[in-house]
């Protein structure tokens, strides 16, 4: 009998998960991602405050999944899927990866709410690289701060506007104020670290809407004592470089900005060759891209993907 062939798109938490619990079946595993390493997302903002080095947040794709014998790890970026032929189309030679059962974890992005010229301003946290040039921009803000000739442009470069009170908002706002008031503060001599400004905002009535009440009013507290100015029912009208305002008709002249709000799929999610007879199911979700229940599959039906 031949062996179940299972493709795997995606070696982020979903993505192992799904391999590492297929680890005694009986099939072939084809996990494909497009960079050899997977990232623990939950730090990537201290690799963003410049508190931890990428390093310490990666791990190779291949070396966690070394003793799994049934696991083949592949380098690459798929194109499409077709449904009917039942395989996988990368970008690397024209190569295709035969599947019964498919499972799509691609994962998800920030998004802007329609105004992607707003990314190059404000960059968003999902990815290495997002951490890595948040960092080299917060890092520079200071140098910068110090070369300036008055106090405008000084206290320009020591604002810091972050758009979007959840996880990732409130840990980058926290985060901020103590590194730029600690660590920093006896390595410049022309500027006093410790008056950096971070400001968060959120559209919504309260920070962390998916916590409860009474925690997101202690998370609130918090950041407050840190010296962040957290701003609710604030929602951005328009970014441009040095400025952000908001629909409260207040306005911040800032050197960095960073996105946290709205995600949205992650925009590298294949195209599916034939769409009519697809057979891909997927679970509903909500505005903030979360799961509402688990897909159904009927009994007895042909492999299919998810």
């Amino acid at each position: 009998m031949t062996r179940r062939r299972i493709a795997i798109i995606g070696g982020g938490f979903a993505g192992l998960t799904a391999a590492r619990t297929l680890r005694n079946v009986d099939a072939d595993i084809t996990l494909i991602d497009r960079t050899n390493h997977h990232l623990f997302q939950p730090l990537l903002y201290q690799v963003a405050t410049a508190a931890l080095a990428p390093s310490d947040i990666t791990a190779p794709i291949r070396w966690i999944l070394r003793r799994q014998q049934n696991t083949t790890v592949l380098l690459g970026e798929v194109c499409s899927i077709d449904a009917s032929r039942k395989v996988v189309c990368l970008d690397y030679q024209d190569m295709e990866i035969p599947y019964d059962y498919l499972i799509v974890a691609t994962g998800s992005r920030h998004a802007y709410f329609g105004h992607e010229e707003w990314e190059p301003i404000a960059p968003g946290l999902k990815a290495i690289e997002d951490g890595t040039e948040m960092r080299r921009r917060f890092l520079l803000a200071f140098e910068r701060a110090e070369e300036a000739k008055d106090n405008a442009e000084r206290n320009a470069f020591l604002t810091f506007v972050i758009v979007g009170g959840g996880p990732t908002g409130v840990e980058l706002s926290g985060a901020m104020p103590m590194i730029a008031r600690r660590a920093l503060l006896p390595d410049f001599r022309h500027i006093d670290t410790r008056q950096t400004r971070v400001i968060l905002l959120e559209a919504g009535p309260r920070i962390l809407p998916t916590f409860p009440e009474s925690l997101a009013a202690k998370a609130q507290k918090s950041l407050e004592e840190l010296g962040v100015e957290v701003r609710t029912s604030s929602m951005v009208q328009a970014t441009l470089p040095h400025h952000s305002a908001n629909y409260s008709a207040f306005r911040w002249i800032t050197s960095v900005e960073c996105w946290s709000s709205q995600i949205s799929r992650f925009p590298g999610i294949p195209k599916f060759s034939s769409p009519a007879t697809s057979r891909l199911y997927h679970a509903k979700e909500n505005r903030r891209c979360q799961a509402l229940r688990r897909p159904r599959c009927r009994k007895g039906a042909p492999p299919r993907g998810m």
